[in-house]
């Protein structure tokens, strides 16, 4: 038993050996059922931490978020100005615009929409993690990241370890949204905040953020201790994710707008 596993443990780290996460791999074991990937979490999660969750489906996606993936300092600045034009345009197109002076909630709708932004997506159900590593790059190994927020966060405030919000930490959040995007080596760290629950999907998915600074744009175990991450190997995507679909996480059941239902509706249907 011992050799089997560790013949699994080696040949997992070969096939993540050009992983682009710079933080340790949890290869104890192959994943290929859901009681496999709640197996992991069991052993490995300590009983009533905080602990977020995220899947790549592919092994390039790096912890960086999509504002700061440009490699010229005059193109990550002019991405993160984007949210501004945004707002002249949308204000009086949504219901239930964010206020003038939320800058977190008008940074979440452009991140929805799909502009880029310095916050980088999380949740807190393992399960939904999962989706989004199986979901896409079928051809490709995948993986799910765990990170404790809690544990990220000390290194800003040691006394009153908590995940940030807006509401209660705004000394803390606010100046980040006023960073443009330059490296600062003694610039702000990456830290964990709870969003705005402003849109259905954040609520089904469960999200959560991080939101990066100027000192490091990509999220490392250097910055985080607690970041590892779980091995999804590419020809167990299709089963897991028929599996999780049997337990009520698809793709219609966490993107709510039609679009997706209608996408769902499709593909159960074979068409």
């Amino acid at each position: 038993m011992a050799a089997a596993r560790s013949a699994v443990r080696a040949r997992l780290r070969a096939r993540y050996a050009h992983c682009a996460l710079d933080c340790p791999i949890h290869a104890n074991n192959e994943i290929a059922t859901l009681g496999d990937f709640f197996a992991v979490f069991h052993s490995l999660l300590r009983p009533h931490a905080d602990f977020w969750f995220r899947g790549h489906a592919s092994l390039k996606f790096q912890l960086t978020p999509s504002a700061l993936r440009f490699p010229q300092a005059d193109r990550r600045t002019k991405a993160l100005g984007l949210v501004t034009d945004m707002r002249r345009f949308l204000e009086m197109r949504l219901p239930r615009p964010p206020a003038a002076d939320d800058p977190l909630g008008w940074t979440q709708v452009a991140q929805h929409y799909g502009l880029p932004t310095r916050l980088l997506d999380w949740t807190r159900n393992a399960a939904v993690a999962l989706f989004f590593a199986c979901s896409r790059h079928d051809a490709e190994d995948g993986l799910v990241v765990i990170l404790n927020p809690i544990q990220l966060n000390q290194a800003v405030d040691r006394a009153f370890p908590r995940v940030f919000n807006l509401q209660r930490d705004e000394r803390v959040i606010r100046p980040y949204f006023d960073l443009d995007g330059r490296v600062n080596a003694r610039g702000k760290r990456t830290i964990a905040i709870d969003p705005a629950w402003n849109t259905e999907r954040i609520a089904m998915q469960q999200g959560a953020f991080t939101l990066h600074g100027s000192r490091n744009f990509d999220l490392n175990a250097a910055q985080a201790s607690s970041l590892m991450y779980v091995p999804i190997l590419r020809e167990h995507k299709a089963s897991l994710l028929h599996e999780l679909e049997r337990v009520g996480i698809g793709e219609m059941f966490i993107f709510p707008e039609p679009e997706h239902v209608c996408s769902h509706l499709r593909r159960a249907a074979g068409l």
